[in-house]
């Protein structure tokens, strides 16, 4: 009999649970990645993602040949197609158990139950986040429903445990690389992002040497590199949360001490993934697209397709919010300041249901993932799990002059603006304004007015 290693959206081999499980035995397992570009398509995967995905399997299929194991592909349609083709693969190939990382998302879920009910003996392992869902409750064993006393929660489970990652298997001689695996879906180029293998760790090493300790004083300024850069990799797991987290401890072990600066930022920022992706396990209406707080059901949206149109374009009139949006379409990712800039611009000032601008993330993402997609959207709309005040509402002229301060971002996406000063570019004068260049498609002050009239509905009644 056979083991078999099942990748889905853990494309490593370095801090791999599921990977090490089905290593234990003296026979090297096979290695199988399904294909479903149908389901993909249902899901609103950004074909930059699913481009750097391919390429991604390419580059583990390589590194598995020189463990000496061969790593497979089936090409379905959607998840209703795996149990049967999965059942079929194993018979073939004479499979005794299939091993693979637990995924937090409820069609995933649903897909791994019906290939357990159709016999087939899968073993689900940790690995998506670095505390496994239901790990760090509450006394009562309840789920923690605001972010701060769950990351204390969270850090002081971690302080103490030995978080070195799993090394790669060994023990059996390569095999020929198979055959270049080419997904039957609509792609787009990401060689912005290397998938050589080691590609993810490098760029980890450089962000903890070069950035990190001033990680909490420039992580919000989208003209300077100071962020880590690491969000399309984690997406498809091609490096691992928890190894992450080691390499930031191994050269500030304070960090997960709460103690401010740098490290901690980062690290904070690895407890709000965890956090995210533990809300979908516990609430599955997450995943289907459902406000967490019920109250935000009463929120009536006004949902102007032209204003729409004019976010997602990047031609609303006003530049960070625009340079923004450009940043997007033309590269596949969005600075994080930036992507709740957008989100409260249009879901406060434009009144255009979060959704639309989820899904719009959705489809254009390099770094594409449910859990922090949905859980900044709802955030940021102030519908979500300890979200922002529904009065908090962000200026993007005030945001723009904060962090962007010389224009040095929005010239880089809004050329057309290169000749203004570094006064006139956060909201161009008409008497100066290009002539290919919006004027801005809503008044900030009356837009404010109606949203805080909107999300009224949203105050609880003992508040």
């Amino acid at each position: 009999m056979t083991e078999l290693i099942w990748f889905r959206k853990d494309l490593r081999i370095e801090d791999h649970p599921a990977l090490t499980a089905a290593c234990a035995g003296s026979k090297a397992p096979l290695a199988l990645f399904i294909s479903t570009p149908a389901q993909w398509q249902e899901h609103n995967m950004a074909p930059i993602q699913v481009d750097l995905m391919e390429r991604a399997v390419n580059a583990l299929a390589q590194q598995l040949a020189q463990l000496g194991i061969t790593l497979h592909h089936l090409a379905l349609s959607r998840f209703d197609d795996v149990p049967q083709a999965l059942t079929q693969f194993c018979q073939d190939h004479d499979i005794d158990q299939i091993h693979a990382s637990a995924e937090p998302e409820l069609n995933e879920q649903r897909r791994d139950q019906r290939v357990i009910d159709s016999g087939l003996a899968l073993c689900l392992h940790p690995g998506h986040c670095i505390m496994p869902p239901g790990s760090v409750v509450k006394e009562d064993g309840s789920w923690y429903r605001v972010f701060t006393p769950f990351r204390r929660a969270w850090m002081a489970r971690l302080r103490g445990q030995d978080l070195s990652p799993l090394p790669p298997p060994t023990g059996w001689p390569a095999v020929a690389t198979p055959a270049t695996i080419e997904f039957d879906a609509a792609k787009e180029s990401s060689t912005l992002w290397p998938v050589a293998p080691g590609t993810p760790q490098r760029v980890l090493n450089r962000f903890i040497t070069e950035r990190i300790n001033a990680y909490h004083l420039y992580r919000d300024r989208p003209d300077r590199e100071a962020t880590s850069a690491l969000s399309p990799y984690l997406s498809l797991g091609m490096i691992s949360a928890n190894s992450c987290l080691h390499a930031v401890l191994s050269q500030a072990p304070e960090a997960i001490q709460e103690q401010p600066g740098g490290p901690f930022t980062w690290v904070n920022e690895l407890a709000w993934r965890d956090f995210y992706r533990h809300l979908l396990v516990a609430w599955p209406k997450l995943s289907k697209g459902e406000n967490f707080n019920a109250l935000a059901d009463k929120v009536h949206w006004e949902n102007n397709d032209l204003a729409f149109e004019a976010w997602c374009q990047g031609r609303t009139g006003f530049p960070l919010v625009d340079a923004a949006m450009k940043q997007l379409t033309q590269t596949g990712w969005m600075h994080n300041r930036l992507r709740m800039v957008t989100a409260s611009f249009l879901t406060k000032n434009l009144l255009i249901d979060w959704r639309r601008g989820e899904r719009w993330f959705s489809q254009h993402l390099v770094d594409g993932d449910l859990a922090a997609n949905n859980g900044g959207w709802q955030w940021s709309a102030s519908t979500g799990c300890d979200a922002q005040p529904y009065f908090r509402i962000f200026n993007p002229v005030s945001q723009s002059k904060k962090f962007d301060p010389d224009g040095a971002f929005i010239r880089r996406y809004l050329p057309e603006l290169s000749d203004l000063s570094g006064k006139e570019i956060h909201l161009p004068p008409a008497s100066v304004r290009p002539r290919d260049y919006p004027a801005p498609i809503v008044d900030l002050s009356d837009s404010r007015r109606r949203a805080l009239e909107r999300f009224a509905v949203m105050k609880r009644e003992d508040s």
